[in-house]
């Protein structure tokens, strides 16, 4: 079956390129939209779906990696294969444009987002964003701790009281949890932020390696408290676990970002695409997959997902977490665990 899969795969890769070709640029199916997606490939299905129906505008999508979209991205940069790039964090969009790899164009929809959300340059825009939070199971919490409040913050973690009751995915081998590390050492500072790091690791209980065990450990009761992204607790907690989802003031979390191929074939509908991201319309359809925030303060959430109105994030420094990966997974394997 993995054979066969492959096969479908590299299938796919082949008719994407073919209708791309030069030799069809002047002909009938240049009018349709290519597309790199980074995101799920039910959630680009439904919303290409909605895009043409709405516009009339064909659409062909190729899913793949998020490495291995913006490495096309950038080696086709002289004779582009695609016009839309949709998905990945905004690291690698501003990889991208460092490149010239990127169409400048500010959507109307984009006035009055956060600022997080929208480049300098105009470049790329997020419509999506993705968030650490703290879930907790409600039944587990009251019978463990019946005169503790729920934690609000992540400092409210440090209470002795949650030795052993806490559970983080292991940073060395998850990116969730490397996040959350940055989170605390870019929230407090170098110094208090690895003394913050020192004083929780005594209340896990576990740290496994998969980025998405923390809300299922708490769903199935094994742990009262769990550090996730909060459309990961979101999900579960429409699925109708006892799950309450805080999203704690001065988290870490980036957007999932759109952008413009540069020297796009078909520049008019791949602007309409953007506009078609950002709209409310297109982001309450990938919230209601996702569970993801939505960026346009005007999309209906999903209940039980946070909204973008009460999210406190950081500036979140990408560059500083890139290069300081190797030391500080260096020191969090030798000092901390």
């Amino acid at each position: 079956m993995k054979k066969v899969s492959l096969f479908i795969a590299a299938l796919c890769v082949v008719a994407f390129a073919g209708c791309n070709s030069k030799s069809d640029a002047n002909s009938s199916d240049s009018a349709e939209l290519k597309i790199y997606s980074i995101i799920d490939e039910e959630e680009t299905l439904a919303l290409t779906e909605l895009f043409t129906q709405k516009t009339g505008i064909k659409t062909n999508f190729l899913r793949a990696s998020t490495g291995e979209l913006v490495n096309r991205v950038l080696t086709e940069k002289n004779d582009p294969q695609a016009d839309i790039l949709l998905g990945g964090a905004s690291s690698y969009h501003i990889k991208a444009d460092a490149e010239g790899a990127l169409e400048t164009y500010e959507s109307p929809l984009a006035q009055g987002l956060p600022s997080y959300a929208v480049s300098k340059d105009g470049t790329w825009t997020g419509f999506c964003v993705l968030t650490l939070g703290i879930g907790i199971n409600n039944s587990l919490y009251k019978e463990k701790f019946p005169s503790l409040p729920l934690p609000q913050t992540w400092d409210d973690l440090l209470r002795p009281e949650y030795k052993g009751e806490v559970v983080l995915t292991n940073p060395v081998s998850s990116s969730t949890a490397y996040l959350f590390v940055q989170n605390q050492l870019q929230r407090l500072g170098q110094d208090k932020g690895w003394e913050y790091l020192l004083n929780l690791v005594p209340l896990v209980g576990q740290f496994p390696d998969s980025g998405s065990a923390p809300a299922k450990l708490i769903c199935t009761g094994e742990y009262p408290i769990g550090i996730s992204f909060t459309h990961e607790l979101a999900r579960l907690k429409t699925e109708g676990y006892d799950v309450e989802l805080v999203a704690p003031p001065k988290t870490a979390g980036d957007v999932d970002c759109i952008s413009i191929i540069k020297n796009s074939k078909n520049l008019d509908a791949a602007k309409k695409f953007v506009d078609f991201m950002l709209s409310p319309e297109a982001q309450e359809l990938m919230c209601k997959i996702s569970f993801a925030t939505p960026v346009n303060p005007n999309a209906k959430r999903v209940p039980g997902t946070v909204g973008i109105e009460s999210l406190d994030l950081i500036d979140y420094d990408v560059n500083a977490a890139s290069s300081q990966k190797d030391a500080v997974l260096t020191k969090w394997s030798k000092e901390v665990k």
